[in-house]
């Protein structure tokens, strides 16, 4: 079997994050663009360090991974992959609210609302989020309008209400119920909350590629493991990691009575979980009928266990 060479798989995780680090500071330019009256100064700022200068970007990489394995290339793959991201960013300000989990601290700096204010952080997780549709729906994503228009409904379903915002409100919801979860609620909690925006980050590679349909629907599946064994392992990194490796602070899953497999299963039992997940999603690889071009994906549901951060 291969195995992951960690440090060759972070170099070319970290040399598309410096690609799409690109299209999100053209897309986040301080300048009004064309049909714009105006991009305010304060809220532009709040956006800009909100979104750019940390992260893995393992969400565009994912949609680039994938489009790459059925030979598609360059500046179609990269938008796309920065409008999930901008829906990532968004995500992660609003997050880290007071009225939700109320950190300090993300990629090892003061969260928005902390560098700013609430309103403002609000405000500015809005504009990333509308950003991203945006910058789907525009010609100069280079896609024909049918798949712009399918890729905007696609992200729409999985950040909305059957998916990450659907997934925090079972999360808000689990951290005052009466009795703990099971596994299979704590599955489906996770399936939105994290595992929508990955899984679709995957489609919408192959779909902007015009991968067959076969393909589609078993990267469909291997999108759908990798979201469950990479929150999984955020879960584990919480309750087992290192606040300064993280860039945040750890342990608060159990501080707040978060549904977790760590909390379900316990540390063993949520490791062999994780990865019974990582081999569902390299088989699925081998479904779609990627060889070697598959290999990357492979590598990154490899990765999902392996890191540390």
């Amino acid at each position: 079997m291969r195995k992951l060479n960690l440090d060759a798989f972070v170099g070319r995780l970290a040399r598309t994050g410096a690609e799409i680090e690109k299209e999100l500071d053209a897309l986040l330019t301080k300048q009004p663009r064309q049909g714009e009256l105006a991009r305010p100064a304060r809220l532009m700022e709040a956006m800009r360090y909100g979104a750019l200068g940390g992260g893995k970007r393992l969400r565009p990489f994912l949609v680039v991974s994938t489009a790459a394995a059925f030979g598609c290339a360059g500046a179609g793959p990269r938008r796309v992959g920065a409008a999930i991201e901008l829906v990532h960013a968004y995500s992660l300000i609003h997050d880290d609210l007071p009225a939700m989990d109320d950190d300090d601290l993300r990629r090892g700096r003061a969260t928005v609302h902390r560098a700013f204010d609430e309103a403002t952080a609000i405000l500015a997780g809005d504009g990333l989020l509308t950003l991203a549709f945006e910058a789907l729906a525009d010609p100069a994503t280079g896609l024909d309008a049918e798949l712009r228009a399918t890729l905007c409904g696609g992200l729409a379903r999985a950040a909305g209400l059957a998916g990450m915002v659907g997934g925090q409100m079972l999360d808000i919801a689990a951290e005052t119920a009466t009795r703990p979860l099971d596994a299979s609620a704590i599955e489906l909690l996770q399936a939105l909350k994290t595992g929508a925006i990955l899984r679709f980050s995957v489609v919408a590679g192959a779909l902007v590629a015009g991968a067959p349909a076969p393909a589609r629907a078993a990267l469909d599946r291997y999108g759908q493991a990798i979201g469950a064994a990479f929150q999984i392992a955020d879960d584990l990194l919480d309750a087992e990691g290192d606040a300064g490796a993280m860039g945040k602070r750890v342990g608060k899953d159990a501080e707040r009575n978060k549904a977790t497999f760590v909390a379900a299963l316990g540390i063993e039992g949520a490791r062999a979980k994780r990865d019974e997940l990582v081999d569902e999603a390299i088989a699925a690889v081998d479904e779609a009928g990627l060889d070697a071009a598959g290999d990357v994906l492979r590598d990154t549901a490899r990765f999902v266990a392996a890191r540390r951060s």
